[in-house]
């Protein structure tokens, strides 16, 4: 497979030397965007809740006493006032609950990922950090550390496993979030203006993704 070397910084934005990637995961020529709609399109729908549902005539409130007779007087037969004829009657055809989620390969999966990660290094906004060592805990600490680093946006910040520090500091902004490399989605990916990957975290991400 094809390499080449992608710079590291310390969070000092100072060089940390270089990483090998792949041009197979991070430089394909062609980026299948029909590919990256699919794969955030079944994210979407297997996050869904489903929870939506309303009652059948059987379930609302109301007496099952049958409301006039059946013949003689004029009108038209009714059998129940819980009817979906009637104002405050069942619901027909509603929706119940239900997942959303549908069946989408692996193998597309992981092609999808390649796809958008070629993307975001095209346009520059991918930085790998040599690690995320951060001292403090604190938001405007790790805002000031982003910014040495060229970050103004949002910001997906991705490592190999949690950092209580670092999940701490970027858990009050809205445009931060973490995320272990083997989480890393193609939505999220989009989401965010930049992402910055630990040197580990890029390295474990690509074995996974790679053709």
């Amino acid at each position: 497979m094809a390499a080449f070397q992608h710079p590291v910084v310390n969070l000092e934005n100072k060089p940390a030397g270089t990483v090998e990637l792949l041009a197979e995961v991070f430089k394909l020529e062609d980026v299948n965007q029909h590919l990256i709609w699919e794969a955030v399109r079944h994210f979407l729908a297997k996050r869904r809740a489903g929870t939506a549902k309303t009652k059948d005539k059987w379930e609302v409130s109301g007496s099952g006493k049958k409301l006039w007779k059946q013949k003689g007087t004029g009108r038209a037969r009714v059998g129940s006032i819980r009817s979906p004829l009637w104002k405050g009657g069942g619901t027909t055809h509603g929706p119940h609950p239900r997942s959303y989620d549908y069946a989408f390969p692996k193998k597309a999966r992981r092609a999808a990922l390649r796809n958008a990660l070629s993307a975001k290094l095209a346009s520059g906004q991918i930085v790998v950090v040599e690690n995320w060592d951060v001292t403090s805990h604190k938001t405007k600490s790790l805002i000031q550390t982003l910014g040495k680093l060229g970050v103004t946006g949002s910001a997906l910040l991705v490592g190999t496993e949690a950092s209580e520090k670092l999940s701490m500091a970027a858990g009050n902004n809205p445009k931060l979030q973490t995320i272990e490399s083997l989480g890393v989605n193609v939505y999220e990916l989009l989401k965010y203006d930049q992402v910055i990957f630990s040197k580990e975290a890029v390295l474990a991400l690509q074995e996974v993704v790679k053709p």
